[in-house]
């Protein structure tokens, strides 16, 4: 009786509405309406649909905008607490597994033997196993540092430098001194090379004057020797995207470049960002055989498909991740299945050296945490979730991968 009564309503209403014309069927349907104000709602701003609220504004209904009763914090004061209460695995100062930090700047740690001890002490207490120094030094100033983490006891294994190249002046004879002394370099001790600094491409000029390209090809030489020489080289290229763009209300790193106004780069006096990156990524392509390390992800971290096009595209190149967990943090589905899927081209990097900070990574790579902070309010005022990775890639980041790329450091007692 009760399918009976369906199929008759059914076919009833489809009668009714095959009778009235498409008029008719338009009149039936709900007037549109403005969206009612809230209770207590003191007048506002109507917008077209698609409009921007006028400043000072924001919009509490569709197409309507209202200022705020109180004057507003501003967005360095503006530091809500947060209501949600969550299951949590919390911050864990130690990394699961050893770490190699590919992205090392142990700030003037290494320039007597009391401060290589301290340097231990601390990398103790995160579990960073091995520090990459990538300070870009070279000549004498390596060979001191090698003679001092040689002569420790504690240190002589958890130390490595990467050797700088001197990119001032490249121009005619410049590349064969340049490789001379890159050779002398890794029988000093190098392990690579870099970081090759953000200058390159964006400041640093050659001998006759003209903006040195990162595809210049009088610097073939030099990646031609790294790759003989089985030296990764890790370059740091340009800076984030929105360091190349007008600082206003819609840039979300305004409160950085605010506070920190030399990082932003005018396009009236350096290359665009995509610019350099088309550079960098004929650089990459053009010497398919040398090892290249992107360094902060290749400041691809807020575009991961891009960075896997690159990979894809190019075999030799691998990124770390120093200083871009603001970006990984905020996006923990798409980090996470990134990581997955590119395992074997990502590095552990932390870039400048605050022991208090590594813990933030562990719990982003480690944990299935949920909205917590990052560890500086002025590069991210969003919040970060952990992105929960497997075993298996815990341990590629941490520390096989840089093993793998780097004949130089196989030192043993690592886990399987």
């Amino acid at each position: 009786m009760r399918r009976s009564r369906f199929v008759f309503g059914l076919s009833f209403g489809l009668s009714i509405a095959a009778s009235l014309s498409p008029s008719a069927l338009v009149a039936q349907q709900p007037p549109a309406t403005q969206p009612q104000p809230p209770r207590g709602f003191r007048g506002g701003t109507s917008i077209k649909p698609g409009e921007e609220c006028p400043a000072g504004t924001t919009e509490i209904r569709p197409n309507n905008c209202l200022a705020p009763a109180s004057p507003p914090p501003s967005i360095v004061d503006y530091r809500p607490k947060s209501t949600l209460i969550v299951p949590a695995a919390g911050m864990k100062w130690k990394a699961k597994y050893p770490v190699v930090d590919f992205h090392g700047h142990p700030s003037g740690l290494l320039g007597n033997a009391d401060g290589i001890a301290r340097l231990g002490a601390s990398m103790d207490s995160v579990n960073v196993r091995l520090m990459i120094a990538a300070d870009n030094v070279s000549g004498d100033r390596l060979t001191r540092t090698m003679e001092l983490v040689n002569g420790s006891p504690t240190m002589k294994n958890r130390v490595r430098l990467l050797t700088g190249v001197n990119l001032n002046g490249v121009g005619p004879g410049w590349a064969a001194k340049a490789v001379a002394q890159l050779e002398a370099d890794v029988k000093g001790g190098a392990v690579g090379i870099g970081e090759i600094g953000k200058g390159f491409g964006l400041s640093t000029k050659k001998a006759d004057g003209t903006r040195l390209r990162l595809n210049d090809p009088d610097l073939d030489p030099i990646w031609e020797a790294a790759a003989r020489l089985k030296l990764p080289v890790f370059i740091h290229t340009a800076d984030p995207q929105e360091f190349f763009r007008e600082v206003d209300n819609t840039n979300e790193r305004w409160l950085e470049l605010t506070l920190f106004p030399e990082r932003l780069y005018p396009q009236d006096k350096y290359p665009s960002f995509n610019q350099l990156m088309a550079e960098r990524d004929s650089l990459f392509l053009r010497h398919p055989k040398t090892t290249f390390v992107a360094a902060h992800l290749g400041w691809h971290a807020n575009d991961l498909g891009r960075l896997g096009r690159m990979f894809d595209k190019m075999p030799n190149v691998l990124a770390e991740v120093g200083a871009v967990l603001y970006d990984i943090g905020r996006q923990p589905r798409s980090a996470h299945d990134f990581f997955i899927k590119y395992q074997d081209r990502l590095l552990f990097g932390k870039d400048s050296f605050q022991p208090e900070e590594y813990p933030y990574y562990w719990r982003v790579f480690e944990t299935r945490d949920d909205y917590f902070d990052y560890y500086r309010d002025y590069h991210a005022f969003w919040k970060l979730y952990g992105i929960d990775l497997p075993d298996v890639v815990l341990k590629k980041v941490y520390y096989q991968n840089a093993l793998r790329i780097m004949p130089a450091i196989q030192i043993a007692g690592w886990p399987k």
